[in-house]
């Protein structure tokens, strides 16, 4: 009769690492889907090796990012769904070091849980690495940390750290902007990863829905529409700029560019103005999606804070020069991403306008 192994005392207090080691043995086949060529080492070490190609770049310049997903989250845990959580963390990540020109080179990642449950961490690390690859991005390593009694039954958190790099005389950071230039914003699918506090407010104590109810302007749940994908502009936007950034700084299309997330339009445009100019948004310009509809009709929230703490249906803007706004917006267009001429930058002190 084979003997029986007794439960380690550190799995009896609630951290189980050799279910944890069983689980990360899986790691190294997906994270090999996310490789580039630059990635030195092996996964499980101490720290993630990345070489970065000195010969791809005269003047390189690092630019790195950290991020949650915020109470998204809690509609994930509601509806017993995880594989999109992943995504969400490196798309928003990508987005945030996009504004500035920036290609993704790798992406680290940190998950904190009370209880590690095999299937849902698989499902997580699995977004991540799909996000990864679509983003040509490498996955080279994380955290996982197991904290009993720190979190809620069949609760976690995730956050993620990105590094890509920009050559130094072709970064975005608006210093070009001038008044007339023209705002083209690109299309959301939804609310991304920002303002779900108050959504979920607005939805499930206000209007008393629950995650799987119908709601027949949303085609399904509001539980599906709450936990669609956060969409990345990476790949969009390094063509754009490709195309439209040639030649001297004085000579491009594409000027700024601004990821509208926490804070909306109001608090992410200005970070890409000079102090000299105001961002003019026009009201009805552009798709508004019906879950924002929702929002707006029956959330009974002031139209000026709706459009500080949701994307509104725009998930990017993009600054252009007015000669060639067509150009780029048949660009966008050709490449399956719907867009709108959105607004204009207008003499000002650095603000937003949204009218």
């Amino acid at each position: 009769m084979a003997p029986v192994m007794k439960q380690k005392a550190y799995a009896r207090a609630g951290v189980d690492i050799d279910l944890g080691n069983k689980v990360k043995a899986t790691l190294p086949q997906l994270l090999a889907t996310t490789h580039r060529p630059e990635v030195l080492g092996k996964v499980g070490g101490f720290g993630g090796l990345f070489a970065l190609n000195l010969k791809k770049h005269k003047q390189p310049v690092l630019v790195s990012s950290v991020d949650g997903v915020g109470t998204k989250l809690k509609i994930a845990f509601a509806v017993g769904r995880h594989d999109t959580i992943g995504q969400d963390l490196v798309n928003h990540c990508v987005n945030d070091i996009a504004v500035l020109g920036a290609e993704p080179l790798f992406f680290l990642d940190y998950l904190g849980t009370g209880k590690l449950e095999p299937g849902v961490f698989t499902d997580i690390i699995r977004g991540f690495a799909q996000a990864c690859a679509e983003n040509r991005c490498a996955l080279i390593g994380g955290e996982t940390a197991q904290m009993p009694g720190f979190y809620q039954a069949g609760e976690y958190d995730v956050s993620g750290t990105i590094v890509g790099v920009v050559e130094k005389d072709r970064m975005l950071d608006g210093r070009n902007t001038r008044r007339g230039d023209v705002v083209i914003g690109l299309e959301s699918n939804g609310l991304h990863t920002n303002g779900y506090s108050l959504a979920r407010k607005i939805f499930f104590e206000d209007l008393k829905m629950k995650p799987g109810t119908r709601v027949a302007e949303l085609g399904g749940t509001i539980g599906d529409e709450m936990l669609k994908v956060h969409v990345s502009y990476g790949l969009l936007t390094r063509e754009i700029i490709k195309k439209f950034n040639k030649g001297p700084r004085s000579a491009w299309g594409l000027k700024g560019m601004a990821h509208i997330t926490g804070g909306g339009f109001v608090d992410n445009i200005p970070r890409v103005i000079p102090k000299n100019c105001d961002v003019s948004i026009r009201k009805g310009s552009w798709e508004i999606l019906p879950v924002f509809q929702i929002i707006q009709s029956r959330g009974g929230v002031p139209d000026e804070e709706l459009y500080q703490v949701f994307n509104m249906g725009i998930g990017m803007t993009l600054i252009v020069s007015a000669a060639q706004a067509d150009q780029v917006m048949q660009f966008i267009k050709r490449r399956g991403t719907r867009a709108w001429v959105i607004g204009e930058v207008v003499k000002g002190t650095g603000v937003v306008q949204v009218k």
